[in-house]
């Protein structure tokens, strides 16, 4: 089945329609861990004497289901409210022969109903679900199980999982923060504070899911012990009604509270012997042995304030839910008491900021290395009669020129939201320079002559950002809108940044190449090939175009060198023909080659570069540090190819930007000499 989606291109600003696909995250040791969970639970209700009746909820492609029968189970309703997969589902039951003992309901769960004429015959005594995220609930497992606890499933049901357990810790940590509050900016002496409203506000209560495996140690400091924060048990009935639990400790080291680091184990029988945990590796007491997660990450919550602490001093960590988020809040013994009788409301962001910008957003304003090479090149282009032009979406640029002394400064603010369209007069009022920036509310193939007064454009600027940005070149848009203001330009008129190249270098990845991986079997349940029967049911097809991933998380080696593949020359308008590049890279290190990794550095002079991919030299062994700022583009091989690294085999390339469509085509080959 094709899906088609109407999108606005983030390159060009026009609308595009565009063919969606499904992605499959396949997880060998949570599969692993599932069936002997479910083995487990036949098992139980066999040794009571008892047929076993399966109720598996989100069943996705059956895998679950088809483990439930190959264990014993002697029916199973296997339920799945979107409808491709809940066909792909049935395709995949009928070619594995197990059509007669499953039943695939396509429904959400509180929909279905039980009796002689409903979707189910009877109530099931074994209850199985994959319905978790990373911050466990929020994909609506509670009243999911709520209802299935009142409708659908016997009382004293064996549940697998049958026990989730939430984690918590308090730290400190300057890096972890910078992705919550903007901080004030340096420039040439002076002091660029953020807007008041922005530093009041408590932040979005959105999760912050990310690899917190490859966050060092080294970048925070841990001010209380792991906390067990709450249980659930799914074998008894669930509430998705709001519920606060608390967790006393003595603060184990002074600092300032920033950050509440949490995860979550899954206890797939009542024992506790089968357990599945989402601790980062850093836990581990073999960091390397930690199985790698995906789909189910670890989550950082951001506390409403700064708060600070002493070491001895007794805390009270309070976790709150409502059916489909958590939310924490800290407080000193003091104020325990106070603060039962007023459970803390779920954070709501105030300045909008939180709701325009991504958490990656806020760290890159708040980079100071970052923001040092802006100021330096926006000091060595602009004079005293400069007018300035900043594009780019809530960008401090526009300030930094006013204080530098630009004699003019405009902006146009191109992702349409209030907030972020102000965003510039908000700082101007709160570092006391009103009237320093013009706000131009229009695009920029709108403007005219007119609204500079007459004036012509001497610097025009961007970052480049643009919040409707997903792979790197992306930002090409301000091409597009420079293009559209050429003749607003002066003759002389400084771009900054003044190109942008596309590099590329041929990696290894530790573990981000499972996402295209197949699915394996377990020991003991083994099926015709899954990958081959998701591919044919959905039309999935292997994409053949890049991926935004933000490579920070998923650390990989270089088996080539780094090399620019593509220049865009910003001082010039967009050509209309297309730009092609090819050449090839040498294999200059064993391993095996998963694919590409693509990214845009900016070249804001001839000496001063950002780079949004590469931030250092690769190291001699290929390892790679990556910008935490923005997403990188990874293109994937059909299948890997291991590199002898002696130079004899190389990565052919071919990229040909298309001006009319904003987007770059790419194709790869291996070629061995």
């Amino acid at each position: 089945m094709k899906t088609f989606c109407g999108r606005a291109n983030p390159t060009t600003g026009a609308l595009d329609w565009v063919e969606e696909s499904e992605e499959y995250d396949y997880h060998q040791e949570i599969n692993e861990k599932y069936y002997q969970g479910i083995r487990a639970a036949v098992a139980r209700v066999q040794a009571r004497g008892e047929k076993v009746i399966v109720l598996d909820i989100g069943t996705g492609t059956g895998l679950l289901s088809m483990m439930a029968v190959t264990a014993g189970a002697d029916f199973c309703y296997a339920v799945e409210v979107f409808k491709p997969m809940a066909e792909a589902a049935q395709c995949i039951v009928e070619k594995n022969g197990f059509s007669d003992k499953i039943k695939i309901i396509n429904k959400h769960s509180t929909d279905v109903t039980v009796g002689p004429d409903g979707d189910m015959q009877m109530k099931a005594n074994v209850l199985i679900t994959e319905l978790f995220d990373t911050e466990l609930i929020g994909e609506g497992a509670l009243p999911s199980y709520e209802h299935a606890h009142q409708y659908l499933v016997q009382e004293g049901c064996e549940a697998v999982p049958h026990r989730a357990t939430v984690y918590a810790q308090l730290v400190e940590s300057e890096l972890l923060w910078s992705w919550a509050q903007l901080q004030p900016v340096e420039v040439e002496g002076a002091r660029l504070v953020p807007p008041p409203a922005v530093g009041r506000c408590a932040g979005s209560h959105s999760v912050c899911d990310i690899q917190l495996s490859q966050v060092s140690p080294n970048s925070f400091t841990p001010l209380g012990p792991l906390c067990t924060m709450f249980s659930v048990d799914f074998s008894k009935p669930v509430s998705s009604a709001f519920q606060s639990h608390s967790s006393q400790f003595v603060a184990q080291s002074g600092g300032r509270a920033h950050v509440v680091l949490s995860w979550w184990d899954l206890d797939m029988d009542p024992s506790g012997s089968i357990v599945c945990t989402m601790a980062p590796g850093w836990t581990y007491p073999q960091p390397k042995t930690a199985p790698w997660r995906d789909h189910w990450m670890q989550s950082v919550y951001f506390l409403p304030v700064e708060s600070r602490v002493t070491e001895g001093e007794e805390l009270s960590l309070t976790v709150c839910h409502d059916d489909y988020s958590l939310w924490y809040s800290l407080q000193s013994h003091s104020q325990q008491d106070s603060q039962a009788k007023a459970l803390p409301s779920r954070p709501s962001c105030t300045c909008q900021a939180h709701l325009v910008w991504t958490r990656p957003r806020f760290g890159e304003l708040n980079d100071r290395q970052r923001s040092e090479s802006y100021v330096s090149a926006l000091r060595s282009v602009l004079r005293e009669d400069s007018v300035c032009l900043g594009i780019s979406d809530g960008s401090l640029l526009p300030v930094i020129a006013h204080m530098l002394g630009a004699k003019k400064v405009l902006c146009f603010d191109c992702c349409k939201s209030i907030n972020t369209a102000h965003f510039s007069l908000q700082v101007m009022d709160a570092n006391l320079m009103k009237g320093g920036v013009e706000l131009l509310e229009m695009r920029p193939d709108q403007l005219t002559s007119n609204d500079l007064g007459g004036e012509q454009i001497s610097v025009l600027m961007g970052e480049p950002y643009f919040s409707t940005s997903l792979l790197p070149w992306h930002s090409l848009f301000f091409w597009y809108c420079r293009t559209a203001l050429a003749g607003l330009l002066q003759p002389s008129a400084t771009v900054l940044p003044c190109a942008a190249t596309l590099h590329m270098v041929a990696v290894e990845f530790q573990d981000l190449w499972r996402i295209r991986a197949p699915c394996g079997t377990c020991e003991g349940f083994d099926v015709t090939p899954m990958d081959e029967m998701v591919q044919k049911s959905l039309d999935f097809r292997e994409s053949r175009e890049a991926e935004p991933h933000p490579l920070w998380e998923y650390p990989c080696r270089a088996l080539t060198q780094s090399t620019a593949v593509m220049t865009f020359d910003f001082t010039q308008c967009v050509p209309r023909q297309p730009i092609s590049s090819q050449g090839s890279l040498p294999f200059i290190r064993i391993g095996r080659c998963h694919g590409v990794a693509l990214w845009m550095e900016y070249h804001l002079t001839s000496d001063i570069t950002v780079s949004a991919g590469l931030i250092g030299p690769i190291s001699e062994q290929g390892d790679c540090e990556w910008s935490r700022h923005r997403k990188q583009g990874v293109y994937f091989f059909r299948s890997p190819w291991e590199s002898s690294g002696d130079g004899r085999a190389a990565v052919s390339y071919s990229f040909t930007f298309e001006p009319s469509l904003g987007d770059i085509k790419m194709d790869f080959s291996i070629e061995s000499q």
